[in-house]
């Protein structure tokens, strides 16, 4: 009987020698794993799943059945250059999830954080950098160089255009497009695209935010949105909420300060 760290791999999975399974590694029936993939300890490959490298995968994850990961990055100016995947620990990933890997003028990598729940037939597209504890529904799908902060969720159907980014703690509406920069805290949902809807206050309370906090969110929230106020002064009203006590929205500002793509707004 093989020993519990000793990667339990199915006889019809297809596995590189230049592959590196860690500890108690499970693969399943028919997987195919390429050269220069790391899968760290303990990790489920479900089977039908592709990996390609360079990928290389943390401790703890779960990858579930037909799932392609490491795929080359669907970019036309990609030249067969070294790029890779770099994913955490403690992941779901699940049924028909594809997650390709960076190109060479792009950063030449895509990254995912830990503990996040990729749910079927997401997209995760080339140099997309990733947080930590967020939720991808059903369908969601990223386009290149998208930035995700941690603890967002995306409802299904949702899709974000290339090189957005979306703050922590953030809330993406079914069926919603992204095309601008999305702050942290603020929940948007579809109109025909995108439109900012308030603050995602009960993921907040969920997270331990107390009232204080969550009410100088909110006042930043209804200077950027509600009004007439141009940019600059809205980022000057949000200011001054910082410079008054509140790191939450100290985060908003420098969120917005950092921005090359224009403000969901």
């Amino acid at each position: 009987m093989a020993s519990p760290a000793t990667p339990l791999v199915h006889p019809t999975a297809v596995i590189d020698p230049a592959a590196r399974l860690g500890a108690g590694v499970q693969v399943g029936a028919y997987a195919v794993i390429g050269a220069e993939v790391e899968i760290g300890d303990d990790c489920r490959i479900g089977p039908h799943c592709t990996i390609e490298g360079p990928t290389r995968i943390g401790r703890g994850n779960v990858v579930h059945a037909h799932a392609a990961i490491g795929g080359a990055p669907q970019d036309k100016k990609y030249r067969g250059e070294r790029v890779e995947l770099v994913i955490g620990d403690g992941n779901c990933i699940r049924e028909f999830v594809t997650i390709n890997r960076g190109t060479g003028d792009g950063g030449a990598i895509t990254r995912i954080g830990d503990r996040n729940w990729i749910l079927a037939y997401t997209h995760v597209a080339h140099d997309c950098l990733i947080g930590s504890d967020c939720v991808f529904s059903n369908n969601a799908t990223l386009a290149g160089h998208v930035t995700v902060g941690n603890h967002v969720i995306l409802s299904g159907f949702a899709g974000v255009h290339q090189f957005c980014r979306i703050g922590d703690h953030a809330f993406i509406g079914m069926g919603a497009f992204v095309n601008g920069d999305v702050p942290p805290f603020v929940m948007v949902a579809q109109e025909k695209y995108a439109r900012a809807r308030g603050i995602n206050a009960e993921g907040l309370k969920r997270r331990g935010f107390d009232a204080t906090r969550i009410a100088s969110i909110k006042r930043a929230y209804r200077a950027l949105y509600m009004g007439d106020a141009r940019l600059d002064e809205a980022k000057a009203e949000l200011g001054e909420i910082a410079d008054s006590g509140s790191d939450d929205v100290r985060a908003m500002l420098d969120f917005i300060e950092r921005g090359e793509r224009p403000l969901l707004r």
